[in-house]
């Protein structure tokens, strides 16, 4: 399987009640040999609008992040846990998760980043663990399937609570920090 083909998977995925509300799937873009997996919870409606993830105010926060490190969306690949937007941008339900992860899954195998982040609470306790705290354990380092795993606060989170912005961009600092140590290529 490729990525080319579990995207047209995806497109035709039917496996939950959001196949009936989405315009479009946001399967995943960015680099795929990327070394640094940058993962959401679900998309939102310019997401849906355009079938790109963090596309919309949430996104272009995220983009001025990766610029304040040095890094670029074209280095790094962006995906979700679940492909299809919720109604409402409502939190993803647990069995939508549960229907969808296996593609975030391969996407992750296929792709074979070195340090996955995860973008919010929602992704964190799908994938790092299920009592995860992002106020409390952002910027922490776990291992997920022996590839480094951490977390950092949404992009959306912070445009309702800017406070947070700074230890995010701490986050973002680590990461490169990370990447530099590691000899990641971007």
């Amino acid at each position: 399987m490729t990525l080319e083909s579990m995207n047209e998977e995806v497109r035709i995925c039917t496996a939950c009640g959001l196949c009936h509300t989405r315009t479009n799937t946001v399967f995943g873009v960015g680099n795929p040999h990327a070394d640094i997996m940058f993962v959401g919870e679900a998309p939102g409606k310019n997401e849906d609008e355009t079938g790109i993830p963090f596309v919309g105010a949430a996104g272009h926060l995220l983009n001025d992040y990766l610029t304040a490190v040095g890094l670029s969306r074209d280095e790094i690949y962006i995906a979700n846990i679940i492909k299809c937007r919720p109604p409402n941008n409502r939190d993803p339900k647990p069995e939508e998760e549960d229907c969808c992860i296996h593609f975030l899954h391969k996407q992750i195998e296929l792709i074979d980043p070195k340090l996955i982040v995860c973008l919010g609470r929602i992704a964190a306790k799908r994938l790092i663990d299920p009592n995860f705290q992002v106020t409390k354990q952002h910027g922490e380092l776990f291992t997920y399937h022996g590839r480094k795993i951490m977390a950092t606060f949404h992009p959306a989170a912070l445009l309702r609570n800017p406070a947070n912005k700074v230890p995010t961009f701490t986050d973002f600092e680590k990461i490169y920090s990370i990447a530099k140590e590691q000899n990641y290529v971007f």
